[in-house]
């Protein structure tokens, strides 16, 4: 069975999710109907091997030793240093003997003591293996797994509306040195039509209009959308070869001519037009500095183009065949474009044997959804009102082709005419923004977009600007500064443990012994006997940093809002449901350092793709 999905759906996609950000604010916000997105930094510990265990031994593998897969050490075919040990998993570095080692599924792996240069007591059966450095980071997994471990360690989230979203398009400068040539707007690119016609794919041979090179963007941020590139019959070439892009649009020389925003340069010595440019929009100082790289330009509306926009419009006219024995001599005969539409008006003219040596569209007409030139006899006429007919002979033959303008007319949706499936998102993160809500001493590795997250412990969606996704605990009596990254414990009794990994220790203002403590838990790394435990509100048991050694004591007789949070009894809990929503996008990254004074803008492109 033959069946195609077309790019316009990939186009619909990146609509959809466009206008899900640029729905207005206000009394539905809080609707089910509507969509609230979420770009999101997390994971600010650093990126190492995972991998699964199951089966471990009695005796544990320790941080600082090694671990390897073989009869010994020395001849294994996989062995790596460990960096932390868990219940249920190992982070490892060093990996070798190469890079490229991996522990087969069920391989049994042995401890090994490298001031002893034994073998230890700790053994364990390998399973589920992600390589990963910081300079590495690993592939993100689509599955719901992925989704729990990534939402473990969201940091912060910030609301996208439309102010920081924009459909995009690849970037073709104007630059005649490396885009000489260009290719122009069709609506029935195809393999066989590039392959079939003479020319008729464009300047780059392009099988489809989302790889044709068919707009550009000059230096005043206008782009310009090529309705016509001088394509023509081999024998009216000038070398035999499509010409060459002269003029920048707008700027082309008083011989060329504007009108109702269409730039024309020149006529070739033939009087056959060259390129011929139709204004779309230019790109506003704002979202040059938010939207345009190197990479892609974004996409705007301009209401007065959109408004002269003309449904069914005659492109352009393409001469296909010079023919023969058509009325000799004429500088100038007019034909009718039939179809559909009305006023569409070709012109072109005759050698003195009756072929034709130049043809270009007079007259765009409107509402066409087919169109046809028919160079016969009741079809030619010596003036463009189309009053005064010429007699052409039966055995005239010759051939202009009508392109059809996009659905609409040019310029009425730009998204649709230039092919936009990608969508780019530039959200800047200021200092530690939302009253604290991003921290600032510490850095980040992941980046994504999470849709519809819950405020935490309700059933109502969130649609603040910002929101936390760390616990915090407020801390008196400590002795020193906790690290980023380092563990942290808590007794609870009953042999149980809470434990976390600090994300920023923030002393309170002239205090060196006062101050916020926040972190995060993940079942990765903080399970206690087979659960990750909360930080209790109890000042007889301190929190202790097991790398830095600092305790503090949780003060419990806190009750306000600090840094983004707000505490109850000297705790506070996340702002954001824990998994709630869905992790749209995902993007793991080396690490993106943060800094009080620092301003981060991130771009991300979101390409809808088709399988």
């Amino acid at each position: 069975m033959a069946a195609i999905i077309s790019e316009k759906f990939r186009i619909f996609n990146a609509k959809q999710f466009y206008e899900s950000l640029t729905e207005p604010t206000g009394g539905l916000d809080t609707s089910s109907e509507r969509t609230r997105m979420y770009f999101f930094v997390g994971r600010p510990q650093r990126w190492f091997a995972y991998l699964e265990v199951y089966n471990k031994s009695a005796t544990d593998f320790v941080a600082g030793q090694k671990v390897f897969v073989g009869a010994n050490f020395a001849s294994a075919t996989f062995r790596a240093d460990v960096v932390a040990s868990y219940s249920n998993s190992l982070l490892l570095s060093a990996i070798g003997p190469t890079a490229a080692a991996v522990p087969a599924a069920g391989s049994t792996l042995t401890g090994y003591n490298p001031v002893t240069s034994t073998n230890t007591a700790a053994t364990a059966l390998s399973g589920v293996y992600r390589f990963a450095t910081d300079d590495i980071p690993p592939v993100p997994y689509d599955n719901q797994s992925e989704k729990y471990i990534s939402y473990a360690d969201i940091l912060a989230a910030k609301r996208i509306t439309g102010e920081f979203a924009r459909p995009v398009v690849r970037r073709y400068n104007w630059d005649i040195s490396t885009n000489s040539r260009f290719d122009m707007w069709r609506p029935d690119y195809s393999e066989q039509k590039t392959s079939a016609v003479t020319l008729s794919g464009g300047s780059t041979g392009s099988q489809n209009i989302s790889t044709a090179k068919f707009y550009v963007v000059n230096n005043r941020y206008e782009v310009f959308k090529c309705l016509y590139n001088g394509e023509r019959p081999a024998s009216l070439l000038p070398g035999g070869v499509l010409p060459t892009v002269a003029y920048e649009p707008s700027t082309a020389p008083s011989s060329g001519t504007y009108a109702n925003g269409i730039y024309k340069e020149p006529a070739d010595s033939n009087g056959q037009s060259n390129y011929i440019w139709k204004y779309m929009y230019t790109i506003s100082t704002n979202d040059v500095l938010r939207f345009l790289s190197t990479d892609f330009i974004p996409i705007v509306a301009d209401n007065n183009v959109q408004s002269a926009a003309v449904d069914g419009a005659i492109s352009a006219a393409v001469l296909k065949s010079i023919g023969s024995n058509l009325p000799t001599s004429q500088s100038a005969l007019y034909a009718p474009v039939l179809g559909d539409g009305s006023g569409g008006v070709v012109k072109f003219g005759t050698t003195g044997t009756g072929e034709i040596n130049y043809a270009y569209l007079h007259a765009a007409g409107s509402g066409y959804t087919y169109a046809n030139v028919i160079l016969k006899n009741g079809n030619v006429y010596s003036d463009a009102a189309l009053t005064t007919p010429v007699t052409v002979g039966a055995s005239a033959t010759g051939a202009i082709e009508c392109v059809l303008s996009p659905q609409g007319g040019h310029g009425k949706d730009p998204i649709i005419e230039l092919n936009a499936k990608r969508i780019m998102t530039n959200i800047r993160l200021t200092y530690a923004e939302g009253g604290g809500d991003f921290p600032v001493e510490n850095d980040f590795r992941r980046i994504g977009i999470l849709q519809d997250p819950l405020l935490y412990g309700t059933s109502n969606y969130a649609t603040v600007d910002t929101l936390s996704n760390l616990r915090a605990v407020k801390l008196t009596g400590v002795t020193g500064l906790f690290q980023q990254d380092e563990e942290i414990t808590q007794s609870l009794g009953n042999g149980n443990v809470a434990k976390g990994t600090v994300v920023a220790w923030t002393p309170d203002a002239g205090s060196t012994t006062t101050g916020v403590l926040k972190y995060f838990q993940s079942p990765d790394y903080h399970q206690d006997n087979g659960i990750v435990r909360p930080f209790a509100s109890n000042a007889s048991n301190p929190v202790t940093g097991l790398t830095s050694n600092i305790t503090g004591t949780v003060d419990t007789s806190f009750n306000a809002s600090s840094l983004g949070a707000t505490f109850t009894n000297g705790l506070a809990l996340p702002e954001i449901q824990p998994n709630s929503g869905e992790i749209v996008y995902i993007e793991n990254r080396r690490l993106i350092t943060r800094a009080p004074d620092q301003v981060e803008d991130i771009k991300l492109v979101i390409e809808f793709w088709l399988e």
